[in-house]
């Protein structure tokens, strides 16, 4: 397939398209900059530079394309809204430019917080993050509703690998240097589902090639790690110790990420390696993060 993926050269859009091009499939990928374009021509990928903001370029992308997988997504979360509003006009636009085909489009999406004791399954609709308008899912979902072949790839909240920079884990590193400890809430038992990135990718390509429309896709190898457990592991790399905190401390010792911390997400993936046919074969989340290199 011709397939054109944004992201090309993001944590995780980079390994998809190594994913794609060792399949065989023809990648065109959404770079920023001329630089990061001539990182994946090395890598066999046809470089595209551009933004998910000009959808003249979006659109003609899409028009050459059999595919479409679209990682994409800006890190300044301090402009949340605009991000948000440039991902719902890109995959409205994939939409457009896929009308009355049966040419696959795969939008990433993640999860949310559960209440205690429920496990995302791939036929939940988790409800909008208040704070948090990213719509990639609901966006992707409404083009399916109108006859689009649009699916969703819902990823972990963590998605390892070494290397990982911008994720959860060095963000929580980077707390733990900071305070001297490397904290978790309460007895730590809340969940964190994680995959890593290179499994990741498989569950992408396999979307594209044999998902149907309307469908979520859980790219999960771990249904749940318990919180303590990554702290540990985390204090273990940065060389201080593991503690736990109250609610209250932990708000003021995490900031903006102690509702991640705390909360409690689980998912399962038993309906996507039935469907797909994927088996998850890299390293558990734990084991990555006691590698010596991994959070430097």
């Amino acid at each position: 397939m011709r397939v054109f993926l944004t992201g090309a050269n993001g944590w995780v859009g980079s390994v998809v398209a190594r994913e794609l091009i060792a399949a065989g499939h023809l990648v065109t990928g959404l770079v920023r900059s001329q630089d990061k374009g001539e990182a994946f021509a090395a890598a066999g990928g046809r470089p595209l530079v551009g933004s998910l903001a000009e959808l003249d370029l979006l659109r003609r992308a899409a028009s050459e394309a059999d595919g479409i997988v679209h990682t994409a997504f800006g890190l300044d979360l301090a402009d949340i809204e605009t991000l948000a509003q440039e991902d719902r006009r890109a995959i409205e636009t994939f939409g457009e430019a896929f009308h009355g085909s049966t040419r696959p489009i795969v939008v990433t999406s993640g999860f949310g917080l559960l209440p205690d004791g429920e496990i995302f399954t791939e036929d939940a609709r988790p409800p909008m993050i208040p704070g948090f308008p990213r719509a990639s899912e609901q966006t992707a979902f409404a083009l399916a509703d109108r006859g689009i072949h649009a699916s969703v790839v819902r990823l972990p909240r963590s998605v390892h690998g070494l290397g990982e920079r911008h994720g959860f884990v060095p963000m929580l590193a980077a707390v733990a240097r900071e305070k001297g400890v490397s904290a978790y809430v309460g007895n730590g038992e809340n969940r964190w589902p994680s995959v890593h990135r290179l499994d990741a990718a498989c569950v992408f390509r396999l979307a594209l090639e044999r998902g149907a429309p309307g469908e979520a896709h859980h790219a999960v190898a771990e249904e749940g790690v318990p919180f303590r457990q990554i702290a540990e592991a985390i204090g273990r790399q940065v060389g201080v110790p593991a503690t736990s905190l109250t609610p209250e401390a932990a708000q003021a010792h995490f900031g903006g990420l102690a509702m991640w911390v705390a909360g409690d997400g689980p998912a399962s993936s038993a309906e996507t390696r039935a469907r797909l046919g994927w088996q998850p074969r890299e390293r558990d989340l734990i084991s990555d993060i006691d590698r010596p290199d991994y959070v430097r």
